[in-house]
């Protein structure tokens, strides 16, 4: 009877367990997986705080960079100046940051060449032209003050002789087209 009651509480234990895991988002490009980082707190300012929001792009030179950047100690370097700035670069990408006269970073800036495309862009350059192939990418990333306020891929697209330029949304919206 004890060891009923054992198998019993650990397998009610392990379907509950189960049961914590996120549902995947199914749309109409098929199951995609969300997954939301929250902001990070890079440094207490006084009364303000320093946020930034990394990106969730899964290329790793992308998040190599984010992460240097996450552990970049400011120390007392930016006492003294009104602004101060931050610039990291790797092999095609860059990332720079300003911060004001009290340490809080105020705006990062990222770029990056030749970066793995997420899904949705993916997906919507080659339902919307078929044929086509991708040739060239750009990924440009910026935020103020914790607000994303650019986050499109610049992509050269090409059939034949012919070639276009396309700004993407990252969510696969195709915003311009050249």
């Amino acid at each position: 009877m004890k060891t009923f009651v054992v198998t019993l509480l650990f397998l009610s234990l392990t379907f509950s367990s189960y049961a914590q895991e996120k549902v995947q988002k199914v749309t109409k490009e098929g199951a995609m997986k969300i997954i939301d980082l929250p902001a990070v707190v890079i440094k207490s300012a006084g009364d303000d705080f320093s946020v930034y929001l990394p990106d969730m792009n899964s290329d790793p030179k992308v998040r190599t960079l984010q992460d240097r950047f996450i552990a970049y100690d400011l120390g007392k370097n930016f006492e003294g100046y009104e602004t101060y700035l931050v610039y990291m670069e790797i092999n095609d990408g860059s990332l720079s940051a300003t911060y004001d006269e009290t340490g809080k970073l105020i705006r990062v800036v990222e770029e990056y060449k030749d970066v793995k495309l997420p899904a949705p862009v993916i997906y919507t350059v080659y339902k919307t032209y078929p044929g086509w192939e991708i040739v060239k990418d750009k990924y440009l990333y910026s935020q103020k003050e914790g607000d994303v306020l650019k986050k499109e891929y610049n992509l050269k697209i090409k059939n034949g002789k012919e070639s276009r330029k396309l700004t993407v949304h990252a969510d696969g919206n195709i915003l311009a087209e050249k």
